[in-house]
């Protein structure tokens, strides 16, 4: 895990992981924006009751340390994978004045795929796993929103599956887990180890039982490390960053309810 300005865009910063040749990629901290409490400041999503043109405004300053226009989607916790390589010339982008309050309409996945040089992909979290997948040659990439629900039911396998379809020559596969809620802080019921016991019952040692309370504290990171390893994928590296326990750096629905977004970014240079 690396903490890195986003250069060109003061008072910007987040954090990558290790070299990855012919990809970029990052998470967002919540610094640097213009976005009141609780959103403050750097909030990136359109759905959280964020004044628009402050999202918009906080976009636009992501955007200078960006090739492109992101490629942004409208997350619903599913497996549907978007390719972004549809989109003839640059991705949409937004109004320049601020006054204007509608945004383009995003498509409706939790995942995206790429061949294309030069265009950034993105996933919004505040909890929940982003996901950055490629070969080792960064011949083909894609993004994945990984909460519990899209974990469970293959988002990763299904993005892996469109890689491997675009690019079937492409070895050496590998994968960077950006922040999400940390193991000693994400408290779960029995119905969601269940959903992926159901599959994998060795999956069980992600899974820490709380006498007190009668719940299971999940390593979602751990359950994505293994999913990842399972359908593939030979190199798999973690931020180690808990969106929970880092309020100074990260926005949590579970720590904050309505909180803001931070996103990740990643695309092929």
């Amino acid at each position: 895990m690396a903490a890195i300005e986003l250069e060109p865009a003061p008072g910007l910063h987040g954090v990558t992981g290790e070299p990855w040749p012919g990809v970029r990629y990052f998470s967002t901290w919540r610094q640097g924006g213009v976005s009141q409490a609780p959103m403050d400041s750097l909030n990136l999503g359109t759905h959280v009751g964020d004044d628009p043109a402050a999202v918009r405004e906080n976009r636009m300053r992501l955007r200078r340390a960006l090739p492109d226009e992101p490629v942004w989607l409208e997350q619903v916790h599913g497996t549907a994978v978007f390719d972004a390589d549809t989109i003839i010339g640059g991705a949409v982008p937004p109004a320049r004045d601020a006054a204007q309050t509608a945004f383009p309409p995003a498509p409706r996945a939790d995942a995206a795929v790429t061949t294309r040089r030069g265009r950034p992909l993105a996933i919004m979290t505040a909890d929940c796993l982003p996901v950055v997948l490629s070969d080792e040659s960064g011949t083909v990439l894609g993004v994945a929103h990984a909460g519990w629900r899209g974990l469970a039911a293959g988002v990763l396998e299904n993005t892996l599956d469109e890689l491997r379809r675009r690019a079937p020559d492409a070895h050496g596969w590998r994968a960077w887990i950006g922040p999400g809620i940390g193991p000693r802080a994400f408290q779960v019921g029995a119905e969601v180890r269940e959903a992926f016991l159901d599959r994998d019952a060795a999956l069980a040692e992600c899974f820490l039982f709380q006498p007190g309370s009668g719940r299971w504290l999940a390593d979602l990171a751990g359950l994505a490390r293994a999913r990842l390893s399972r359908a593939g994928i030979g190199r798999v590296e973690e931020s180690g960053e808990c969106t929970w326990t880092r309020a100074d750096r990260y926005f949590s629905h579970r720590r904050d309810p309505g909180s803001g977004r931070q996103a990740t970014l990643a695309w092929l240079e």
